[in-house]
């Protein structure tokens, strides 16, 4: 167990070579330092090829540090020792491909899968799956009977996600939650991943591409580039630094967008207020403004 003042994440100078010593050998990470304390939310962001899921693999003991440290909950990943059926139970990892862990024909089965390997009861196994069914948005009795391979995307990635909460990990780690699910059910998710976080204080760590999930869900962002972590900050102050998120490519929600667009034409905006009533408020001092025949 990590002590009062110790991250439950805490990641220390680490390294990953792919194909070491090969024709082939790639620099995945190099030096990344980064931390998570027990209740947080936190975002990775940064293109294609970044690090990130490399990153994020170390997490659950996927993939074990090749220099440097990973530290979950005080247990340092680099001794071979470390019981990984244990480290996962406690760090739940969804893939960004949600094919990759269904394994079952039935999706109340699928979801069973991991709680049944604990050795629970089977009352409490499907306690269990009614209620992450319930979190990602399925309805248990009329889905916990139908055929996963008939599924959409949308519907395997919820699946995929509720047999993770069954488990009920201290840890959610997240690659691309959100990816190819519907508007109504991508906000809907938003809204049960923050419930978890903030109501339950479950820990989360996702990766995102879409910034306006991490301006609503993150509390501290990491973004990453050429395998290192260049920037790290709230959301305010991230999306607030023009110059660092042009240097690093970064995007911005559609909030930020037009609040630097009215700083483009002139006016005295706020550039940090990227919440939606935030920026409400600074495009209404904006119209204000020119109905009384000046700029703010």
């Amino acid at each position: 167990m990590n002590s009062p003042n110790q991250p439950l994440i805490e990641v220390i100078n680490l390294s990953h070579i792919y194909m070491k010593n090969t024709p082939m050998e790639h620099i995945a990470l190099q030096g990344v330092n980064m931390y998570a304390n027990e209740g947080e939310c936190i975002a990775i962001i940064g293109h294609t090829g970044s690090g990130k899921s490399t990153l994020i693999q170390h997490f659950n003991g996927l993939m074990r540090p090749e220099s440097g440290k990973v530290l979950i909950d005080g247990q340092d990943l680099s001794n071979k020792k470390v019981d990984l059926k244990t480290l996962r139970r406690k760090v739940g990892l969804v893939f960004q491909n949600p094919e990759d862990q269904i394994f079952e024909k039935v999706i109340g089965d699928d979801i069973a899968y991991g709680p049944f390997k604990l050795g629970l009861p089977l009352k409490e196994v499907r306690e269990r799956v009614k209620w992450a069914m319930g979190v990602v948005g399925l309805d248990f009795e009329e889905m916990k009977d139908r055929q996963t391979f008939a599924l959409s995307g949308g519907q395997k990635r919820k699946v995929a996600l509720a047999g993770i909460l069954a488990l009920k990990p201290k840890i959610l780690v997240l690659d691309e939650p959100t990816a190819g699910l519907d508007p109504k059910s991508r906000n809907e998710l938003l809204d049960k991943i923050k419930f978890l976080n903030k109501e339950e204080g479950l820990t989360v760590v996702f990766v995102s591409h879409n910034m306006e999930e991490v301006a609503f869900l993150a509390d501290r962002v990491y973004c990453m580039a050429n395998g290192t972590d260049v920037l790290t900050g709230t959301p305010k102050e991230i999306f607030s630094d023009k110059e660092k998120l042009e240097r690093y490519q970064i995007g911005t929600p559609e909030t930020v967008q037009i609040l630097y667009r009215l700083t483009d034409l002139g006016y005295n905006v706020n550039t940090s207020a990227f919440t939606i009533s935030e920026a409400s408020d600074e495009i209404m001092k904006v119209l204000s403004s020119k109905e009384g025949g000046h700029n703010v």
